[in-house]
């Protein structure tokens, strides 16, 4: 039998990059925190050959930025509905996405999409319904605080990636 491995990582943004927060300057800014520890989680991979992909409801140029300096390679953002949008990317690039794709997602508008995946996480601050989807592994770090790394490599550790290219 073939073990069956993640190809594309899907990530949420506000809540799993970034921990909710929405951060204001005095001129009126939007701010957002984000972790380095998750670029790295990218980085780590891209050198696996897994694909990446950041789905949000959110449309910003913050998200587009960050998206670009960890060479997400798919960004959708104002999105209603992650599911149809993830279906549509796994066509296109001929992988399954019940057996194939790892998503990991924090809020109400991401239950959909975790219940349809194999691999799927939650960080730690999570809302309940998220935390309580069948099979989903609920992370030690908060959003925006590690979390995409710690579901990394809790996918390497189960044998969950490829190896190194």
């Amino acid at each position: 039998m073939e073990r069956i491995v993640v190809k594309l990582f899907i990530m949420d943004v506000d809540g799993v990059l970034t921990d909710s927060g929405m951060y204001y300057s005095q001129n009126g800014d939007e701010l957002k925190k984000f972790s380095t520890y998750d670029g790295k989680a990218m980085e780590i991979l891209r050198l696996k050959g897994v694909k990446t992909a950041i789905i949000t409801a959110e449309d910003t140029k913050i998200v587009w930025n960050r998206a670009k300096k960890t060479k997400v390679d798919f960004l959708f953002q104002g999105v209603e509905n992650k599911l149809t949008v993830a279906k549509e990317l796994c066509m296109k690039e001929d992988i399954s996405l019940d057996n194939e794709v790892s998503y990991i997602g924090d809020d109400i508008n991401d239950i959909e999409l975790l219940n349809f995946v194999k691999f799927k996480a939650c960080p730690a601050n999570a809302m309940m319904k998220v935390r309580e989807i069948d099979g989903i592994k609920l992370l030690s770090n908060r959003g925006g605080n590690g979390a995409v790394r710690e579901f990394v490599e809790l996918l390497i550790n189960e044998g969950c990636l490829s190896e190194p290219k």
